[in-house]
């Protein structure tokens, strides 16, 4: 869609406009005049001749001609008569400030449909309704009540909150931020963060995208479009933490790990969409963003006038995982040539806490002419000779006079340091409040760059056997069974290569001894019941059967106990399986997200993999660096590779395997759940074996 006539409209109709002070319809005229709109503005309201000295006009009909936008301030219930009108006369564009409809309940919801339906049949793109308003700096409109119009920049910000969006402008205004774009999507009865993001993504005067969303409309879309857009262009989003509820009556280990936020925080590493923990987060990495240039690499310079405060940005570099920069010997003696003896050359700089702004300006300089700094931290405390005006002038001077590198600031302190912060934020350097918060700063933007410079994503196909996978799938979907058991689940999983223990159903202990002598003792039993889900619960696993006294014994026990403990179960009999005995126990897992599809899960393997909760989540399909990856992300990493002389695991086996499973989910949608648990995995050269497997699935 086209926003022009939401950010550059040549004429504005506002319907609703009030003559008395602090309210909406009164506010949001107000702020139009006081940014300077230069197109026709055309206040609605029947009860008045003029206001701020404008013409007012009974109705939309009456203004004898088609505003560019209309932005709609009536009370809920007289919206749609509203919409009707501008139907009637064609207008394109419409904003609905209203609050009062699918937030408030059932009523309100039937109200907001109405308001779809005719703008819909009449080709109207919408912006709310409960929202607080579109601003564009550039173009002088505010058409929001969101306070005065803040600075023209290159942020485009997006939001689910009007409140939220008028907190972020009054801090913006504090750091110096400037925006190209700002709009509330409210309801998101029509325009939604997709539709936003796309016009924020082609946008030439918007640099760095940020927003607040509470939900996500199409994720497969989102995802697709936000990828695209990340690697030209920083999102940074915050979106509050989901609930686990719904995850709480799940069928898999996977089901009940993978909650909505783990979803979200999935959807956003995949996109390369920087995800904020609070709005002051957000605006510290704004401020980087869309001032200073993106750094090479990752290694650090430090200057400061304080050891402590260069202790304190040391500890943060190091815990953040970044890399200080060793400054070569040429560095060190061009800093040696004009820093006081006392002063520390090695990194970070020390110059002294009687620096003025000229030792600040011409370590600052050095430092960042060294070829292996990527990035320059300025630490300044407020000490007796520290003059933080000049210094930040000086900072100012060197950052436009070299603008290839990253540069940020840390002035330590409160009111003595309000005018140099000031002119750093203005001069474009980011100003912080602690060491800490300006390093984690640098921690994201180096990520970015990280993520934007990986290799082009590509996912192997592997041969497998669709049909033998589809035939038992649908097969289960006739009868109108849900859960796939063990036998079935392993007969899917052989389909797309895994390898699965030799295992045959007994229905006596006579059968089930002679199974096991076939197969070779020790042996293992399950009970083998559709309905029974968690089997070690109820006593429907014996390990290590030795013989066939054992096996009928444990058979009668099984048979025995769990139909008098589940009465409603139906026990079809009993699993009669080899026995793993070698290699460590992982979890491979899959759990269908109604809006982003697949969402794969790794981890350590058992009974207590609920307990522990070492388990990381990926999107699928997954690349064989994403599967691997995934491995990294868990302690159970380090178990695998191998600890205080135990042989490592073939690592390169598992990540297969997910890759696998993906290609799987993906192909199948009908499958919602998917656990592999215990996957058997020994060193290289041995197979893996999926020891125990379920899935649930729907139509």
């Amino acid at each position: 869609m086209n926003f022009e006539s939401f950010f550059n409209p040549k004429s504005v109709a506002m319907v609703g406009v009030s003559q008395h002070k602090g309210k909406v319809g009164y506010e949001i005229l107000a702020n139009m005049i006081a940014a300077g709109y230069e197109g026709e503005i055309f206040p609605v309201n029947p009860q008045a001749d003029t206001i701020e000295g404008l013409k007012c006009y009974p109705d939309l009909l009456s203004i004898g001609q088609v505003p560019e936008l209309v932005v709609i301030v009536v009370p809920a219930r007289i919206v749609p008569a509203v919409m009707r009108q501008c139907a009637k006369i064609k207008v394109k564009s419409v904003i609905v400030i209203t609050a009062g409809f699918k937030e408030v309940g059932k009523e309100g919801r039937e109200l907001e449909e109405q308001v779809v339906q005719i703008a819909k049949r009449s080709g109207i793109r919408l912006i709310g309704p409960n929202c607080l308003g579109v601003i564009a700096p550039a173009n002088k409109l505010n058409a929001s009540f969101g306070g005065k119009l803040p600075a023209e920049g290159t942020v485009g910000y997006l939001s689910q909150s009007g409140a939220l969006l008028a907190a972020v402008l009054d801090m913006a205004n504090a750091s110096g931020i400037g925006f190209s774009r700002l709009v509330s999507v409210g309801n998101k009865a029509d325009v939604d963060e997709l539709d936003v993001l796309k016009a924020f993504g082609e946008d030439p005067h918007t640099k760095v995208i940020a927003g607040y969303l509470e939900s996500i409309g199409d994720g497969s879309a989102f995802v697709s479009q936000a990828e695209a857009i990340s690697h030209e262009k920083p999102i940074l989003l915050m979106k509050p933490g989901g609930t686990q509820a719904g995850a709480k009556a799940a069928a898999s280990h996977t089901g009940s790990l993978a909650g909505d936020d783990i979803a979200y925080e999935c959807l956003f590493k995949r996109a390369g969409i920087i995800r904020c923990d609070s709005l002051k987060s957000q605006v510290d990495y704004i401020q980087a963003f869309a001032n200073q240039p993106l750094p090479a690499g990752t290694r650090v310079a430090v200057i400061t006038n304080a050891g402590g405060a260069g202790i304190m940005a040391t500890d943060a570099i190091e815990r953040r995982g970044l890399d200080f920069a060793r400054l070569s010997n040429d560095t060190i003696a061009k800093l040696a040539s004009n820093l006081p003896a006392a002063a520390s050359l090695q990194n970070p700089v020390d110059v002294l806490c009687d620096a003025l702004a000229e030792r600040y300006e011409f370590a600052l300089s050095v430092a960042l002419d060294d070829p292996d700094v990527d990035i320059a931290l300025v630490l300044l405390t407020p000490q007796a000779m520290t003059d933080p005006t000049a210094i930040a002038e000086g900072v100012v001077k060197i950052s436009q006079r070299k603008p290839g590198k990253l540069i940020l600031a840390c002035f330590l302190g409160a009111s003595r340091m309000e005018e140099g912060t000031r002119i750093l934020r203005e001069g474009k350097v980011p100003c912080y409040d602690s060491p800490e918060t300006a390093v984690n700063t640098i921690k994201v933007v180096t990520e970015y760059v990280r993520w934007r410079s990986r290799p082009k994503r590509i996912v192997e196909l592997f041969a497998v056997s669709r049909r033998k996978a589809e035939t038992t799938i649908e097969k289960h979907l006739r009868h109108g069974t849900c859960q796939i058991g063990e036998v079935a689940s392993k007969e899917i999983l052989q389909a797309y290569g895994f390898t699965t223990p030799k295992a045959s159903v007994a229905t006596t202990p006579e059968q089930a001894a002679s199974i096991a002598q076939k197969l070779g003792f020790p042996v293992v039993l399950k009970i083998w019941s559709p309905q029974i889900v968690h089997k070690t619960d109820v006593g429907g696993v014996k390990l290590g059967l030795e013989s066939r006294e054992q096996v009928m014994d444990a058979f009668d026990l099984m048979m025995y106990r769990i139909p008098r403990r589940m009465p409603d179960v139906e026990v079809l009999g009993v699993l009669v399986q080899e026995m793993v005995t070698r290699g460590k126990e992982v979890i491979l897992g899959m759990k269908r997200e109604p809006q982003f599809g697949p969402l794969m899960m790794f981890g350590m393997g058992g009974t207590m993999v609920e307990v522990l909760k070492d388990v990381s989540f990926y999107l699928a399909p997954l690349t064989a660096e994403e599967a691997l990856q995934m491995l990294v992300n868990t302690k159970t990493y380090q178990m695998l590779m191998g600890v205080r002389g135990e042989e490592g695991v073939d690592t390169g086996t598992i990540a297969e395997a997910l890759q696998r499973l993906s290609q799987l989910a993906t192909e199948f949608p009908q499958i919602k759940e998917v656990d592999i648990n215990p996957y058997v995995v020994g060193p290289k050269g041995t197979a893996a074996i999926a020891v125990d497997a379920r899935m649930t699935i729907e139509k």
